[in-house]
């Protein structure tokens, strides 16, 4: 693990206290990262490499808008065939390396027949509908009800209207896949209040909260969910559609690691 010492070195020279997770076909978001050093997931104790298209597979520090950040270019997935542990494993990995906020992107299906593809959305609660496994993965009582702060959720409106848009602050479904949900199930989802559906950050958003991190998640819209939509679904079209909001994506993630602390 020489390569991940020299990489904790630089990070502890930089001091990074926000760490972000880009999501599917979001790599485009950090442009305004400037990379100090970087590392491979499968170097990283605790990480594996990533096996699904769009995600980068490594971790780099560096400034964000003038401030050191910790930059994590994708994730894995239980549908990778990972335990809780594994999934997770970044945001130990970036709370160890001395973040407090940690700022989770995804690429999610719109259920909300307000958030078109391109469309962003502050992720305020979730639906953990990913099996038993995802529950062993905090002690009995331990669970955040609130993993989400309010504070930033406040943050990313704020910044949203200075462009004259408004954010829509919604319930995200969180669902193993690999598969994408039929129409009846989206139909269940939004029944129960779903604005989003994906298939990764809630258990990321826990076990932040958990560890005392600040939390904040912003899902991408990259296409209408089953039964909503007139096209079939595809990961082509996810990244294609990611592409739409990077930029959009890239300031609001700029604002959030410049908030304070």
């Amino acid at each position: 693990m020489v390569a991940f010492a020299a990489f904790a070195r630089t990070a502890a020279a930089l001091a990074p206290r926000a760490a972000v997770v880009l999501g599917s076909g979001l790599g485009g978001a950090a442009a305004a990262f400037v990379e100090r050093a970087a590392v491979p997931f499968g170097a990283v104790p605790g990480l594996v490499p990533p096996s699904v298209h769009g995600h980068g597979g490594t971790l780099a520090v560096g400034e964000w808008s003038g401030m050191p950040a910790l930059l994590f270019r994708g994730r894995v997935h239980f549908y990778e065939g990972h335990p809780w542990e594994v999934v997770t494993g970044t945001v130990r990995t970036a709370a160890e390396l001395g973040a407090r906020r940690l700022v989770l992107t995804n690429a999610a299906g719109g259920i909300n027949p307000a958030l078109a593809p391109g469309s962003l959305m502050a992720i305020q609660g979730h639906l953990k509908l990913l099996g038993p496994a995802a529950w062993r993965g905090l002690a009995a009582g331990d669970g955040p009800v609130r993993p989400y702060a309010a504070r930033l959720i406040e943050v990313m409106g704020a910044h949203e209207r200075t462009g004259g848009r408004e954010l829509l602050a919604g319930l995200y479904a969180a669902l193993t896949g690999p598969s994408y949900e039929t129409p009846a199930e989206i139909r269940a989802l939004a029944a129960c209040g779903a604005d989003a559906v994906g298939m990764s950050t809630a258990l990321e958003a826990e076990a932040a909260a958990a560890l005392g991190l600040e939390v904040a998640a912003v899902s991408c819209v990259t296409n209408k969910a089953a039964g909503i939509g007139e096209t079939a679904l595809d990961h082509a079209e996810v990244l294609t559609n990611a592409a739409l909001a990077v930029d959009r994506l890239g300031a609001l993630l700029g604002a959030l690691i410049r908030a304070p602390y």
